[in-house]
């Protein structure tokens, strides 16, 4: 008898394991669209008020509008849709023990050779009595980002980060660099 036990569950153990991970795969394209559509309309937005009124007007639109985006994405598909970071502009950003030790792995890969354009990780986890899915996509540092998030900032732009986000710690990055990452929860 437990010889049949044994097969039946090695059979069982082999007819999951795919569909685990085809549901992986899903969940884990599902996020990478979600924080496409978070990225993109951000980054719309974004160009918009530089082109408006430059650097000023786009920290403004980004303390503003990027909450409103993240919400409205994760009341369509109901899942917890945001960014974070281990240098926080937004201290509403704050990073979970888990998201801390992903965006800490991040830097290692980093460190490591691995492009940030390139760093993601997802992980089905047990949070209290839910099980869920997680994932994580990190926001390289590019040219423009410097503009607010760099070392050497300009007058208006230091004052109005000083105004809007009086302890940011977001700066001082350099191009290539892991300024946070996009995380999706999503309930299973």
């Amino acid at each position: 008898m437990m010889k049949w036990n044994g097969i039946a569950a090695a059979v069982a153990f082999a007819l999951i394991l795919p569909a685990q991970a085809d549901d992986a795969a899903e969940r884990a394209a599902a996020s990478q669209a979600a924080i496409q559509n978070f990225a993109s309309t951000l980054q719309g937005e974004l160009v918009a008020a530089m082109q408006k009124g430059g650097p000023v007007e786009a920290i403004d639109v980004c303390k503003q509008r990027a909450p409103e985006i993240a919400a409205g994405i994760s009341e369509d598909t109901g899942w917890s849709v945001g960014r974070t970071s281990l240098k926080l502009r937004n201290p509403e950003n704050a990073p979970d023990e888990w998201e801390r030790a992903v965006l800490q792995n991040f830097d290692d890969r980093l460190a490591a050779g691995t492009p940030a354009a390139e760093l993601t990780h997802q992980e089905v986890v047990t949070e209290g009595d839910d099980t869920v899915f997680r994932f994580m996509r990190a926001i390289p540092t590019g040219g423009v980002c410097l503009t607010c998030h760099g070392s050497e900032l300009g007058g208006d732009i230091q004052h109005a980060l000083e105004r809007l986000y009086p302890n940011d710690q977001a700066t001082g990055y350099a191009e290539g660099q892991i300024r946070g990452a996009f995380t999706v929860i999503q309930r299973m």
